[in-house]
């Protein structure tokens, strides 16, 4: 647990009558006014908590560990003098009223939970265990080096260990590897990482108030250590705020949520998978404010809200990979077209919702009055829908999902143990990754939609929405989709991998799509010389530099496109991309422990796919001295 609290204040007692900006008293000397503190111009406190949760030390739950961090953060800031006594004239009764605009006040705070749970150690708890195996025994005894050294007595109750009849003895029987084969699909996840942190604050103007020398507690205990309570009635009822009639500064509110899940897994006993799952909210509020004096004595009593906006961005891991493989290009696109059909089938599920029945009038094309084909809230579910690959009939109507799709990695090594591979590789891997995430770039408060009035709808003759989206995206990503990475024994190393991508932009603006494709194809060659000689002073009396030589060699090729589709038009166009094929080539030899010399040669060749551009080639090469001046 920490406190800190940090007080600045202006001291300005050298002004004759403590008038600003008036003049110096020529009087005062160093000592005049030594102990006179000043006004409090900044305090800023802050609250750290950290704990440990105890649950791990209950042998139950001792796979368990969880930590919770807590941080509160308050700040008063001092408004300008010049605003403290500010004349107001009203032109219509000529009365010239006094205002004190205020200072402001913010908080905020954070929120953490990080939890791990090592599932092996709950699996050995429970009893979920291989039986021994001979080829355990076998792998055990190549892992010693030599026998320890033992003494008399130790020689006889190793004796006694090894007559044990209770021991368990290995077994490579039929039924011990399948009980090992069940264990380990049932023990597969071996770790999970679950993490969440939520940030909050708000910022007050127009407060009245000033802190003490130590500080303050005002205006609520909680609010000054973090706490996000409201407290706008409860401020403006104790007289706290400005009353005057013009105040245009805005009431904030902030909040951050960001969701992270983690799992590592084991399929088999050479196949490691790598889960990850993630969400992230964020919302901005700002609103515009007034206070009303009932009582006529200067101070405020009711808190009155004019306008309120709020906007922010969403982010959530998704899954898109039931229409990766699905045709789509400039001549058109399956989930496209499922796209387009999928929005009656969600207007049709609003309006029931909406109306309450099924007998609600349509319009000419078939739609819903007031959910027509262009509808963001018929737009938005329609469009993950399709390229989701689920059903428009079960998708979730809500822009805002809840549980995030894991995203994976993969990487399979159990080849090696084939004899074939051990003779003639030094290692040999096969890996996978896929990524994929729903955005919301931007979704804002509609000022135009009321509450009362839900059946108001607006130029297109489709009911208004509460929320307003500017853009949404689907990203995919096979990074790679798959990558083949192995040494051979003549020290070859070669790298194949096909990588392939693509970003799904639906604009509600004006109802395009945009879809940007690209794949991606790389071999890459690695070889050493051992040993190489060269014949240089460099190398003292014996005027021989012996070293290995580095090679490697890639060649790729990437094809990017984007094409712009239409919703209410049959019309594809690819707007730009091009067919990108680069060769890297590079060799470097060490002429000592600390000066490499590196070749390389980078050719890079460019045709775009629209016909106003030109192609391109980029060819770079040379020689680089790199020394090392460490150890």
């Amino acid at each position: 647990l920490n406190f800190t609290a940090s007080n600045s204040n202006i001291v300005r007692n050298y002004f004759i009558d403590d008038v600003i900006n008036g003049r110096q008293d020529p009087n005062l000397d160093v000592w005049d006014g030594f102990f006179d503190f000043g006004d409090p111009n900044i305090q800023n406190q802050q609250l750290q908590l950290n704990y440990e949760l105890p649950i791990y030390k209950i042998p139950t739950f001792s796979f368990l560990k969880a930590t919770y961090s807590y941080t509160g953060d308050f700040q008063w800031q001092k408004g300008s003098d010049l605003n403290n006594n500010l004349p107001i004239t009203d032109e219509g009764t000529g009365i010239t009223t006094n205002y004190n605009l205020g200072n402001s006040i913010q908080n905020g705070n954070t929120h953490n939970i990080a939890s791990t749970l090592n599932m092996e150690t709950l699996y050995k708890y429970v009893g979920l265990v291989r039986k021994p195996t001979k080829d355990d025994r076998t792998a055990s005894n190549k892992r010693k080096i030599a026998p320890p050294t033992i003494g008399k007595n130790d020689a006889i109750d190793s004796k006694a260990k090894k007559e044990d009849p209770k021991a368990k003895k290995p077994s490579n029987s039929i039924g011990t590897k399948m009980f090992n084969t069940a264990i380990d699909l049932v023990t597969m996840v071996k770790r999970l990482q679950i993490n969440y942190t939520e940030n909050n604050g708000t910022f007050l103007p127009g407060y009245l108030r000033t802190p003490g020398f130590i500080g303050t507690l005002k205006p609520t205990f909680g609010y000054t250590f973090g706490s996000q309570s409201d407290i706008r009635d409860l401020v403006a009822r104790n007289g706290w705020l400005t009353v005057y009639p013009d105040f245009n500064q805005q009431y904030t509110q902030e909040t951050t949520k960001v969701l992270d899940v983690s799992a590592n897994i084991e399929l088999l006993k050479d196949l490691k998978i790598d889960l990850t799952g993630s969400r992230a909210y964020s919302k901005n509020l700002s609103e515009n404010f007034n206070t009303t004096d009932t009582n006529g004595d200067g101070l405020s009593d009711v808190y009155n809200s004019l306008i309120t906006n709020s906007f922010g961005n969403f982010s959530i891991s998704t899954a898109l990979i039931k229409t990766a493989f699905s045709k789509s290009d400039e001549t058109g696109s399956a989930a496209f077209d499922d796209f387009r059909a999928n929005r009656l089938v969600i207007a049709n599920r609003l309006a029931q919702k909406f109306y309450g029945n099924t007998t609600y009038p349509t319009d000419t094309e078939g739609y819903p009055v007031g959910f027509g084909k262009n509808n963001q809230a018929v737009l938005l579910p329609s469009f993950i829908a399709a390229y989701q690959g689920t059903s428009p009939d079960k998708i979730s109507l809500s822009a805002f999902r809840d549980i995030p799709i894991p995203n994976w990695t993969l990487k399979y090594t159990g080849l090696m143990r084939l004899d074939w591979f051990k003779k003639n590789f030094k290692r040999f891997s096969v890996s996978h990754g896929y990524r994929s995430g729903y955005t919301i770039n931007q979704f804002r408060t509609n000022l135009d939609y009321d509450a009362a009035t839900p059946q108001a709808v607006d130029q297109g003759g489709n009911f208004k929405n509460p929320t307003l989206f500017s853009n949404i995206n689907l990203e995919e990503q096979f990074s790679p989709l798959i990558r083949l990475d192995f040494e051979m024994k003549n020290s070859v190393k070669v790298l194949a991998e096909i990588k392939k991508d693509r970003v799904l932009s639906l604009s509600f603006d004006n109802n395009l799509m945009t879809e940007i494709q690209g794949k991606e194809y790389t071999l890459g060659l690695g070889y050493r010389i051992k040993d190489v000689r060269i014949r240089s002073k460099m190398a003292g009396p014996k005027q021989i530099i012996k070293a290995d030589l580095n090679m490697s060699a890639d060649i790729s090729i990437r094809d990017n496109k984007t094409i712009i589709r239409y919703l209410d038009l049959d019309n594809n166009q690819v707007t730009s991309g091009q067919t990108i094929l680069g060769f890297k080539y590079k060799a470097d030899y060490a002429f000592s422990k600390n000066l490499t010399a590196i070749f390389y040669f980078d050719y890079s060749f460019s045709e775009y796919a629209i016909s106003t551009a030109f192609p391109q080639t980029t060819i770079r090469s040379g020689f680089t001295l790199r020394y090392n001046f460490g150890n």
